[in-house]
């Protein structure tokens, strides 16, 4: 990755932090925030009455709270099979298929009497046709590692590159992704999870041959997660690098886009966030807001 224009480009679409990386790999990082190690809940293990729910319930970790951890201390996250916190992102960061039927009753209409559901899906038959339709792509090594770019080695390189930002800056972002592909479909999204929209509709894309940005972040069981009127933004690493080359040809120099800037600050003071420029980045004043 050439980084040279980084810190320009945050400047000018007002983000306080790097965008995050995604990539996998069978080396542990030698610092940042996992789950604890717990045995995955897969179907043939429900299908033997093997696993103890409550413990795995009990057990629970969001891989959208680590990744929030990551940003505030500007260091790595990272899944595998034996650190991976929820089923959920077992199956979407693609450690875990297929999904049990008890959180596919859990996502959607629950049992009666037994397990309340999400209703994040009108019906257990559904969710099954739509988990076989996304398919998420099965881990290619044994870490999904997810850091801020500015923290890559010269040998890594992530697949995807996820940026956090509210409105004003995703319209920069949006925008941007059109000028750079000349694509006006180029910016998707889909439902998922919020690690989904980060790491499995991207990749799945990518797979495809298709060149696409994702919108994500908007699973409320996430949403704690990511600071108020926040969401993600993720596009591959090939997108990124002709946004970082291509950005100061583009109407990010503007009066217009100097007017939209104009409402990040006054978003920054609504907040009580500082930018880059101040020294201080919004991560550290607006820390409070994820749980």
């Amino acid at each position: 990755m050439n980084l040279e224009k980084l810190e320009r480009f945050l400047d000018t679409l007002g983000l306080d932090e790097p965008p995050m990386g995604l990539f996998y790999t069978d080396t542990k990082p030698e610092h940042g925030f996992a789950p604890r190690p717990a045995t995955l809940p897969t179907r043939e293990r429900e299908e033997k009455n093997e696993i103890d729910w409550q413990q795995v319930f009990f057990g629970f970790a969001c891989a959208m709270g680590r990744i929030w951890m990551a940003r505030k201390k500007h260091t790595a996250a990272y899944m595998s099979a034996e650190e991976f916190g929820c089923p959920g992102a077992a199956f979407w960061l693609g450690f875990m298929k297929p999904q049990t039927e008890t959180i596919i009753h859990y996502v959607s209409s629950g049992v009666p009497g037994q397990l309340p559901g999400e209703r994040y899906c009108e019906s257990p038959e559904e969710l099954r046709r739509i988990f076989a339709e996304i398919d998420p792509r099965p881990a290619p090594a044994k870490y999904c590692v997810i850091k801020p770019v500015d923290l890559f080695g010269p040998e890594e390189r992530p697949e995807v590159v996820i940026f956090f930002a509210r409105p004003e800056s995703l319209a920069g972002l949006h925008q941007l992704a059109a000028f750079v592909t000349n694509d006006p479909e180029v910016v998707a999204s889909p439902w998922a999870a919020a690690c989904g929209g980060i790491g499995t509709w991207p990749l799945k894309y990518l797979s495809q041959g298709k060149t696409r940005a994702v919108v994500g972040g908007w699973d409320p069981s996430a949403r704690k997660f990511f600071k108020t009127d926040e969401l993600s933004f993720t596009v591959p690493l090939g997108m990124f690098q002709q946004m970082l080359d291509r950005f100061e040809e583009s109407f990010l120099t503007t009066e217009t886009w100097q007017s939209v800037k104009k409402k990040i600050e006054r978003s920054r003071r609504t907040w009580g966030e500082k930018s880059r420029s101040q020294g201080k980045g919004s991560l550290q004043s607006g820390a409070g807001e994820a749980q």
